[in-house]
């Protein structure tokens, strides 16, 4: 009985470090991947204050007229753009983001939603939510020509009143250890209320014709940044789901071992009796 005891920890040890040979493999891959994203984030974020800035320039124009961008409208749809993971094996990454949602979810609300990332997409797809385009269900291949080429459909529809406000569900990147799911709207835009301190920007051009061509770079500069700092997200949460189960694993390989020495111990305790026993006989 001990001995086939023994057997059966020896082939738990071995599947769990096998187990822990694979976890420890991906921290690493999701490591030098963490690293990468964390400097396209970073370099995203100069880009959109370079547009914030612009943007919030030009909303202090003491006669600036109302902007479409601006109003907020009644009817039409929600559009939710909604950025989620491409794999799993990133701890509460994905189940956060669709956690957080589902809260900003109106339950009558008319919607649709366009989701980024293959986990969002299967999600919405098995729930039979209405889904704009399936066209970006890979977060990771997304670059700046997609979150522009995005910018412009949803701005198409913003537009053309089918869609009347746009809410951003995303995972924002505060350090390899934090990230936090976010929401923003970013339709209808929220500018910086007038100052009445006289002084206008010098600027080439009507101010208004400026704001609306400003206003598709600037989407897609939020767009972009949202992207990078989700897959940036998703490395840092992989990277740590994996290092806390390959400190599970090594934690439950030293109870095996234990356990293994004290059968070991056991079934050479056991022998040693039955030769003493045996020797007393004779």
């Amino acid at each position: 009985m001990a001995a086939a005891s023994m057997n059966d920890i020896k082939a738990r040890m071995r599947s769990v470090n096998s187990t822990m040979q694979i976890t420890k493999a991906m921290e690493l891959v999701a490591t030098s991947k963490l690293r990468r994203a964390k400097e396209r984030a970073e370099a995203s974020c100069v880009y959109r204050r370079i547009l914030q800035d612009a943007l919030v320039s030009l909303s202090r124009f003491s006669e600036r007229a109302a902007s479409v961008y601006t109003e907020k409208r009644q009817g039409g749809k929600t559009l939710y753009v909604v950025l989620a993971g491409d794999r799993g094996l990133a701890g509460g990454y994905n189940g956060n983001v669709i956690r957080l949602t589902r809260e900003v979810f109106c339950a009558k609300e008319n919607r649709t939603v366009i989701p980024l990332g293959k986990k969002a997409l299967e999600f919405y797809e098995r729930r039979g939510e209405e889904i704009l385009t399936s066209a970006y269900s890979q977060i990771s291949s997304l670059g700046v020509s997609d979150a522009m080429r995005l910018a412009r459909e949803i701005l198409d529809r913003y537009l053309s009143g089918e869609v009347t406000r746009v809410e951003l569900v995303y995972t924002r990147f505060v350090s390899m250890m934090t990230v936090v799911p976010s929401r923003m709207t970013l339709l209808p835009i929220t500018l910086p209320e007038e100052t009445d301190d006289g002084s206008d920007p010098i600027t080439d051009g009507d101010p208004d014709e400026l704001l609306r061509a400003v206003i598709p770079d600037y989407l897609g500069g939020l767009l972009y940044s949202a992207i990078t700092e989700a897959f940036a997200s998703e490395c840092a949460s992989r990277r740590t789901a994996m290092n806390a189960a390959s400190k599970n694993a090594s934690e439950m390989i030293d109870s095996l071992s234990l356990s293994y020495n004290r059968a070991r111990q056991a079934v050479i305790t056991q022998e040693i009796t039955e030769i003493v026993s045996g020797a007393e006989a004779l």
